[in-house]
């Protein structure tokens, strides 16, 4: 069967069950779990369905708009591991910030019972942990639509009040030589402030970005405590090592 039949009947059966697990579809469609993964990949990737940790959910029960979903679908699997690697290092009764990051917000299935605080810019990570263990702060300040997140001068004096076990972020590039780079000065802004506000500072970057350097360079690595980014880094990840940061990568 065609990856386009596939996807139609996917569809049908998301739509009218809003969501559904891989080994559901696998077994439906007759083929291996393998290919529904690369399938709905794909399909969240396209912005059609929202990929959930093990399977799918239709976007109308999504709040997060089809634009973040589809960004959030890109390199899927390897955020999922980031994710995964991520959470084991998150306890009960911790404190967190996490910033509006694709990969961050990924973050949001594999904490929703831990009984834990999160500081976040980010509406879609909100939207996500809302009605589950985690208690949640949202910063304030200007709304930027497109981003879907809180930024501004009274967003970094919001969080400037406040102090955090862990911080997990994203990041546009990260260079061994350069340090941390972003596309706009007001994600580098969060970025910075919700770091220096924290114990610990995760930093959860696919291998993509690793050796990137974007628009605005705006940290050095010692922002940083901890690299979290998945297996296909192996080979890129020396040199943060020799700068003293922890990598996880498997």
């Amino acid at each position: 069967m065609s990856y386009q039949s596939r996807k139609q009947i996917i569809l049908k059966i998301v739509e009218e069950k809003g969501e559904a697990e891989v080994k559901e579809l696998a077994q439906l469609i007759d083929t291996s779990e393998i290919t529904i993964r690369r399938d709905l990949g794909q399909m969240a990737a396209d912005g059609l369905i929202y990929r959930t940790h093990g399977g799918a959910m239709k976007l109308s029960l999504v709040n997060p708009p089809v634009s973040f979903v589809q960004k959030s679908g890109v390199n899927a699997e390897k955020k999922e591991h980031i994710c995964r690697l991520a959470a084991a290092e998150i306890n009960d009764g911790d404190v967190i910030f996490m910033d509006c990051g694709s990969t961050v917000f990924r973050l949001c299935p594999f904490i929703k019972n831990k009984k834990i605080k999160v500081i976040t810019n980010s509406l879609p990570v909100v939207y996500e942990l809302m009605n589950t263990e985690v208690s949640i702060n949202l910063i304030g300040g200007e709304l930027d639509n497109e981003r879907q997140a809180v930024h501004g001068v009274i967003a970094t004096e919001h969080i400037q009040r406040y102090r955090a076990n862990k911080a997990f972020l994203g990041v546009d590039g990260i260079s061994a030589q350069n340090g941390l780079s972003a596309g706009s000065e007001k994600e580098a802004e969060m970025t910075k402030a919700m770091a220096s506000n924290a114990l610990i500072t995760y930093l959860l970057c696919d291998s993509t970005k690793l050796g990137r350097n974007r628009y605005l360079t705006f940290a050095p690595l010692q922002l940083v405590n901890v690299l979290v980014t998945d297996e296909q880094a192996e080979d890129r990840i020396e040199g943060f090592k020799n700068a003293g940061l922890r990598v996880l990568n498997q």
